[in-house]
């Protein structure tokens, strides 16, 4: 019997048993990281990573989202079927098992499933619990099984309810309101993540559909990640025709990589495991950079690219402008990293490094013209990076940074405690002299900032350092960039963009988060970054003055005060404010309204500022047509 024959009938032997489910609905966040958007998010993943699971056992192609209009959500697959016999160990139904029994799957038996995905791994009996109600059907053995369940607890028996020729699960839930601060699934990120796990699992058909709002898609690559690759260079400029792709295995771990040089300046280098996208990479990720800088370096010397006395190119110069997927398949992924999003496995290194560079080597001797591209582009970025280094070094702080060294313009706190300190960045010398007569002054820095700060996506390194307004940034931050960065050296725990609130002050924040994405992104990943919200209107009415921060709140005010004897002020800009309206409004830290940025997923942020500060035109109009429709306060 082959090894998929053996998946294949898989049964409830095979369904360990390991852990009770009540701590669940005490401590949902141990379990599915929070309780916010990316848990709620996270129980659709959970149940989607069991069909996935099916497929790679290959017994299942097609996987199906439905979003319903009272925020349950439906996950549909033709799998075998979760098996329905009574399980030996619980004397239960093991579909009763799997729904009620954590960490009770055929995942945790490497011979059921010999790769697994799955963050946490903690299983559909977590969804169950977090669940208002949750209903299975499970079809197998020509009959429909079907049972109903309330938040975990089982309110029908498995139940047979007809007769089928087919096979597979329905799992159809309703995410608790009393568990989740929002139940309302955001249809962008699960389609995000859906063509993600049909990029990294060729073969396989993924579906969503939105019954909310009739939005539909469907994601289906035989391509895998060289597919995928082609994707995240839809807006940009590839430098040279083909594709490197590589599938290969080793000690029963299997590696896929795809590279592809674009002509921007940035490297963007995404790795999976299990198809978890390891965002705080990890021992993949170092074999996959040792390979590429070695391997290169190599080519170059011996091909008389590099000469003797050169030095040998940087990794970082090698990889700008590099775009790569490497996915790696494993049996049991130590999850590591304040969101276990990095790989741990240290055989995993080996293994890459040992693989990838047989494949880039085989590539670069096969494409002769490709590599002539690939290399000369890190030269040119060497050239570009030793100009830098100066403005670089300039970046770097001592032991104990001397006042005299920060930027002129910066109006620093006395708080030398970075975790207490916050420093806004301010658009213009008017709101920004308001600001520095408003703040308090033992908490909060003022960084004025003049003019719109420079576009990154389309700067090398040079350019980028030797931008003022950027070079003023760093050196108040002090924690360096790109290659240097060192989070432990930053000098503020909030570093806060106050911008007007039009279109200009929009673009200033796109201009600022390109910024720190592409070159301190550790600061987004671990929630140093915030956008202040000031308000856009002011109601006054004899001696009394409101705020409103949008139209709907302007509304409510007008209610309350009155329908006469009041005037509505609109800001334009935070300059229109004197000191104490800013302190009030936007900086007080009991009365602000702050928003905190975070990267729920790299690959759409990446999309995201390639599509907004690129140079092509189209994919830009493109957004903005599609987008339109849901502007609700447009400065003209």
């Amino acid at each position: 019997m082959t090894e998929n024959q053996n998946n294949r009938n898989y049964g409830a032997e095979q369904i360990q048993v390991l852990e009770g489910l009540e701590p669940v609905r005490k401590r949902p966040g141990m379990y599915i990281g929070s309780t916010g958007p990316r848990g709620l998010h996270h129980l659709v993943y959970e149940v989607v990573d069991n069909s996935i699971d099916e497929a790679l056992a290959e017994v299942c192609d097609t996987i199906k989202v439905v979003l319903f209009d009272d925020n349950s959500v439906s996950i549909i697959d033709n799998g075998s079927g979760i098996p329905v016999e009574i399980h030996p160990k619980t004397g239960k139904s093991t579909v009763e098992t799997v729904l009620t029994v954590l960490h009770a799957g055929g995942k945790f038996d490497s011979d059921a499933y010999k790769v697994s995905g799955g963050l946490h791994g903690v299983g559909v009996s977590v969804v169950n619990a977090l669940s208002e109600w949750l209903e299975i059907e499970v079809k197998r053995d020509g009959k429909i099984h079907h049972q109903r369940y309330e938040r975990g607890i089982p309110k029908t028996s498995l139940q047979v309810i007809g007769d089928t020729k087919e096979s597979g699960t329905i799992v159809t839930f309703k995410p608790d309101s009393l568990i989740f601060e929002d139940i309302n699934f955001k249809y962008e990120t699960l389609e995000h993540r859906l063509r993600e796990l049909a990029f990294l699992n060729k073969g396989i058909k993924i579906l969503i559909e939105d019954k909310r709002t009739d939005k539909k898609k469907e994601f289906y690559y035989e391509g895998g990640i060289e597919a995928f690759v082609k994707h995240l260079n839809k807006n940009r400029t590839p430098i040279h025709k083909n594709i490197l792709y590589f599938e290969g295995e080793r000690d029963k771990c299997s590696v896929e990589l795809a590279i592809q040089y674009t002509d921007v300046y940035s490297e963007n280098v995404f790795t999976f495991a299990n198809n978890i996208n390891t965002q705080e990479g990890g021992t993949h990720l170092s074999g996959l950079k040792s390979a590429l800088t070695r391997v290169v370096n190599d080519y170059a010397r011996k091909n008389g690219i590099l000469k003797e006395k050169d030095n040998n190119l940087s990794g970082e110069d090698i990889r700008e402008g590099i775009t790569v997927i490497l996915s790696v398949k494993l049996s049991d992924p130590q999850f590591e990293g304040q969101t276990k999003t990095k790989l741990g496995n240290s055989e995993i290194r080996g293994i890459v490094e040992g693989l990838v560079s047989e494949s880039i080597d085989r590539f670069l001797e096969e494409n002769p013209k490709d590599a002539k591209i690939i290399v000369d582009k890190a030269l040119t970025s060497a050239r570009a990076r030793e100009a830098a280094r100066k403005a670089r070094e300039l970046t770097r702080r001592k032991n104990v940074l001397e006042s005299s060294s920060l930027p002129g313009k910066l109006a620093d706190c006395s708080e030398k405690d970075a975790s207490k300190c916050e420093v806004f960045l301010v658009e213009g010398e008017s709101a920004g002299g308001s600001a520095k007569q408003g703040r308090d002054r033992r908490t909060q820095a003022i960084l004025p900032l003049r003019g719109k700060i420079m576009n990154v996506e389309k700067a090398r390194i040079d350019k980028v350092l030797s931008f003022e307004e950027i070079k003023a940034m760093i050196t108040a931050f002090g924690c360096g960039i790109s290659d240097d960065f060192d989070i432990d050296r930053l000098r503020y725990g909030k570093i806060v963009i106050m911008t007007d609130a039009d279109v200009d002050g929009a673009h200033i924040r796109t201009l600022l988060l390109t910024f720190f994405y592409r070159y301190m992104r550790p600061l987004v990943e671990k929630g140093h970054i915030y956008i202040a919200q000031p308000p856009l209107y002011k109601v006054k009415k004899g001696k009394n003055e409101y705020y409103a921060y949008n139209d709907k709140e302007l509304q409510k005010i007008i209610e309350q005060v009155g329908q006469k004897g009041y005037s509505i002020q609109r800001y334009k800009g935070l300059g229109e404010m004197n000191p104490d309206q800013l302190w009030d409004t936007t900086m007080d830290p009991q009365q602000r309204i702050i928003l905190k940025v975070s990267i729920e997923d790299a690959v759409a942020a990446d999309e995201m500022f390639t599509t907004l500060m690129g140079d092509k035109v189209k994919p830009r109009k493109e957004f903005i047509e599609e987008n339109a429709k849901y502007v609700e306060n447009l400065d003209i």
